[in-house]
């Protein structure tokens, strides 16, 4: 069965083939390609050969349809691939990954979208995967990161100083997290 998770404003739901021709365009030939100034901006972008790319999103196709927990879903906004969540192993022996989320095209920032995504995304995985932390790493200079991580219920929980070169300016690697008993208390009282 697909997974399709329905939000008011958004859709987390699983990668399709036909997907992949969406997500090449946004990360390598859009006109808006803002997101690549926040997403990680220390680290180059690399346009990869397009078979490579596509077999970098095959795992995850293979996953469509079964009880695996999710590795990347993508966020539909107004019936469009406007976006993706995702999640990645820091130390797979101590049971630690860290989330993430982007949203493509800059028209929906600011507007709620990332939060109900990313509040999905989170709740998702704590129903799902036996962990008992979710957490982000982004710099400094990323400030709407550092709120919409906040506003779901995220901590600041380390930050190394001048870790992160951007633009020829050093920034904080900020990290934050939450626990699944914080996550729990906080999704109870919302009720």
């Amino acid at each position: 069965m697909k997974l399709r998770l329905q939000g008011d404003r958004v859709v987390l739901r699983d990668l399709e083939p036909e997907d992949l021709d969406r997500l090449w365009y946004w990360k390598y030939e859009a006109e808006d390609r803002e997101h690549q100034l926040w997403n990680g901006p220390y680290r180059p972008v690399v346009k990869p050969a397009r078979e490579k790319f596509d077999r970098l999103w095959a795992e995850e196709l293979d996953r469509v349809g079964t009880d695996s927990p999710r590795w990347q879903m993508v966020i539909e906004i107004d019936g469009e691939l406007k976006g993706t969540v995702g999640r990645y192993w820091v130390d797979e022996a101590t049971n630690w990954s860290e989330i993430g989320i982007v949203i493509f095209d800059s028209r929906y920032w600011s507007g709620g979208y990332g939060r109900e995504a990313f509040q999905m995304w989170i709740d998702y995985l704590f129903r799902h995967v036996n962990t008992v932390r979710l957490g982000i790493s982004t710099w400094s200079g990323n400030e709407r990161m550092i709120r919409l991580a906040a506003r779901c219920g995220m901590v600041e929980e380390g930050r190394i100083r001048k870790a992160r070169i951007v633009r020829g300016r050093y920034y904080d690697s900020v990290k934050m997290g939450i626990l699944r008993e914080e996550w729990e208390a906080m999704t109870r009282e919302a009720l």
